[in-house]
């Protein structure tokens, strides 16, 4: 026999309950955590990483404590969230059951669980971070045997069934195995709702994480009559690596909170219905559960399909709502809105257990609706609302949205352009000249024709700005996630005849500065933060001319700080004579650009921080405009890092062929690029998800393909791939 599970049912005391719990136990299925271990209250403040864990709700409510081991993550037991909590089987993804964290008087809901193979142990994600609380180190060495430690806990004590406060107690570590730690209560014993507690080493005045309470016999705990006070905890002090990996990983998208990654891929010029070009978005569920069709006649969408609206011309992903399943952002950039053709507007389709579209009803973003500077605005005829998307968490763990708006007239300039910010009760506008945004309106800037955002920075693109007398020469601001009077702080004004920014080169007409954007967080070696406080911005100039060769294209990158300084990290075209391929007329290198961070949170290298250009006009042979996408480092010299990324290699199937345009589509990820092919050769596009390994250390990973009329996806449509998240 072995000691069993501390969980326990939060039910109200007395002697159904008793006979409740005993009945569990008798049963060897305990279907619910508690409160604390039976020994003594802990003063006021001590142990304030300390956290109790409310799991479901009526009858079938668990209670059980942990760790906050980082501001995001409690570090707990596996099986507080097993379907049979006899057992450590915890499923990754959201809870099945909504659960509550309290530390330290603030809570958050737990919105993801990563267990941990082979022990009774996961990390649990709460939806927003709990700041000013600091979280507990893991210990650097295992117990030992006749060693002393302290458990702490929420759960029953000797007298009371519910004692609402966390207690403490000494148990001497009998053996210390590779996965579990037997101990003994000196005096105490762990009960129900201990379930998950810290098992904690104090020595010089400082306390770590050595393991995590798993089961006990429960002696001396409320109503019980057994007496042995043995326990078992699952040892924590070898899992910095992972708590570190997974902490700083990226969010996957999952609509579906099964913790397996899903895929959503745009095709806007799909008929719909018979309806040309009406547009819509096609999902893979990852693990092999199907895919899905999104279209604005789907239920729970809104809308109706039409002709030419471009449904799904721009994507974007965030748990919006922050209850743990990724939101899909549409844009429908040429939507009508009554008579004004091309307003366009966005729709956030949310995700859940069943999928997107099976839960909360899409919300839809149209002006002239809604609230804030939304509800402000008018749709007017080719203001293509929903150009362009970007979205995500600023460093507070607070859902952002951009939308970019580059047709809207302002205050009678016509293309003027516009984007609209959205975060919290944030709704406002983000134009030149307002609230400190450098610059004035002008006819034909199209600000917001490009967007890109990070955890600290937001950047939107001006491509057809004139600097003096350049046409679309091209221009992007930067502004900073931190308000100042409701307002994104505006940082810094880029173009390339800033004295603010030295850019390399100069302005020319159409070189289009600012057509591509992205930002990833950068975190340096000289940074007194444990987290990234910088960014790095990537801007694409398509149009730029190389000497006589004109549009040859090139890609400008630049450090932006958390204290608003932009300084210029990389000149990058196929100009110099150690980089991949050469500058012809019209390849229009950098029309899109990608960047991402392999190992997130982690200090930048040039081996983690990664880029990939879209040269989608390059001809490649004898295939006139076949594209291409070249990958490099973000950091050091261009030709150093660069490889091409082509059918035929790093495992992307196929041939270079003629006005194929590969480049067009690109998106990078923390663990692989995401290459559309919306232009054949598949008849109906296809995408393709290349590991960063192939591409970073020559390796043969296995590329994954979606493509219609496979993997469960219908033969149909005309573009897919056009947009990829």
């Amino acid at each position: 026999m072995i000691p069993v599970r501390l969980h326990r049912p939060v039910t109200t005391a007395g002697t159904a309950a008793a006979a409740l719990l005993g009945a569990a136990v008798a049963a060897g299925v305990l279907t619910a955590p508690a409160h604390a271990v039976s020994g003594d209250g802990s003063s006021a403040g001590s142990y304030a990483f300390a956290a109790r864990l409310a799991i479901g709700a009526d009858d079938t409510a668990r209670a059980c404590t942990g760790s906050l081991v980082a501001p995001q993550w409690i570090l707990t037991a596996a099986s507080c969230f097993a379907a049979d909590p006899e057992t450590a089987a915890a499923a990754a993804g959201r809870p099945a059951l909504k659960t509550v964290a309290t530390v330290s008087g603030k809570t958050g809901e737990v919105v993801e669980l990563v267990p941990r193979a082979g022990r009774d142990i996961v990390l649990a994600r709460l939806a927003k971070p709990l700041t000013g609380i600091t979280p507990v180190p893991l210990s650097a060495t295992a117990a030992t045997a006749g060693e002393q430690l302290k458990a702490a806990g929420y759960g029953r004590t000797k007298t009371d069934w519910v004692p609402g406060s966390l207690r403490t107690a000494a148990f001497t570590v009998g053996t210390a195995g590779s996965d579990d730690i037997a101990v003994t209560g000196v005096n105490a014993a762990l009960c129900k709702g201990d379930t998950g507690g810290p098992l904690l080493r104090e020595a010089g005045g400082q306390v770590s994480l050595v393991g995590v309470s798993s089961r006990s016999w429960q002696g001396g705990c409320f109503n019980e009559k057994e007496t042995r006070t043995g326990a078992v905890a699952s040892r924590a002090d070898d899992l910095a690596a992972w708590v570190t990996t997974t902490v700083n990983a990226a969010r996957i998208t999952d609509f579906n909170g099964d913790g397996v990654p899903d895929t959503a891929v745009g095709d806007p010029a799909a008929a719909v219905g018979g309806l040309t070009s009406a547009g819509l978005v096609r999902v893979v569920y990852g693990g092999g559960k199907g895919t899905a069709e999104i279209t604005q006649n789907s239920p729970g969408v809104g809308g109706s399909a039409e002709a030419s609206d471009w449904y799904g011309e721009s994507l974007a992903v965030v748990d919006h709502n922050l209850d743990g399943y990724s939101d899909l952002v549409v844009g429908a950039p040429a939507e009508d809105i009554g008579d004004q053709a091309d307003s366009g507007f966005v729709q956030i389709v949310y995700g859940a257990a069943a999928g997107l579209t099976k839960g909360q009803t899409a919300t839809t973003l149209e002006q002239g609706k809604g609230a804030g500077a939304i509800l402000a605005g008018a749709p007017e005829a080719g203001d293509r609302m929903g150009h362009s998307l970007t979205a995500g968490v600023t460093t507070g763990g607070e859902p952002y949205l951009l939308i970019g708006v580059p047709g809207e007239d302002l205050d009678g300039v016509v293309d003027a352009g516009n984007a609209y910010y959205l975060r919290g009760t944030t709704n406002t506008s983000i134009n030149q000249g307002k609230d400190g945004v450098p610059g004035v309106l002008e006819n034909g800037d199209r600000f917001g024709t490009s967007l890109a955002g990070s955890p600290e920075h937001l950047a939107v693109g001006a491509p057809a700005e004139d600097i003096g007398d350049q046409a679309d020469s091209g221009s992007v601001q930067v502004l900073k996630h931190g308000l100042t009077g409701g307002f994104p702080t505006p940082v810094v004004d880029v173009d390339q005849d800033d004295s603010a920014v030295t850019v390399t080169g100069s302005p020319e007409a159409g070189d289009q500065f600012g057509a591509s954007l992205s930002l990833t967080s950068y975190r340096t070696t000289a940074s007194d933060s444990a987290t990234a406080t910088d960014s790095i911005l990537a801007v694409g100039s398509p149009g730029e001319a190389l000497g006589t060769v004109k549009e040859a294209g090139r890609v400008v990158t630049l450090r932006i700080t958390a204290a608003g300084k932009a300084s210029q990290l990389g000149d990058i075209s196929q100009d110099p004579a150690d980089v991949v391929g050469a500058p012809e007329e019209a390849d229009h290198f950098g029309r899109q650009v990608s960047v991402a961070s392999t190992v997130p949170g982690a200090v930048a290298t040039a081996q983690n921080m990664r880029l990939a250009v879209g040269v989608p006009d390059e001809d490649i042979g004898t295939a006139s405009n076949a594209g291409s996408i070249t990958a490099f480092s973000l950091l050091g010299n261009p030709g150093d890092s660069d490889v091409a990324v082509e059918p035929g290699m790093v495992g992307l199937p196929g041939a270079s062929g003629a006005n194929q345009r590969l480049g067009t589509s690109v998106f990078a990820t923390a663990a692989h690029l995401y290459v559309g092919m919306p232009y054949g050769p598949a008849p109906y596009g296809a995408v393709h998800t290349v590991p960063w390994a192939n591409i970073v250390s020559a390796a043969s990973e296995p590329v994954t393909t979606y493509q219609p009329g496979q993997g469960g996806l219908p033969a149909a449509g005309t573009q897919f791939g056009s947009v990829v998240r």
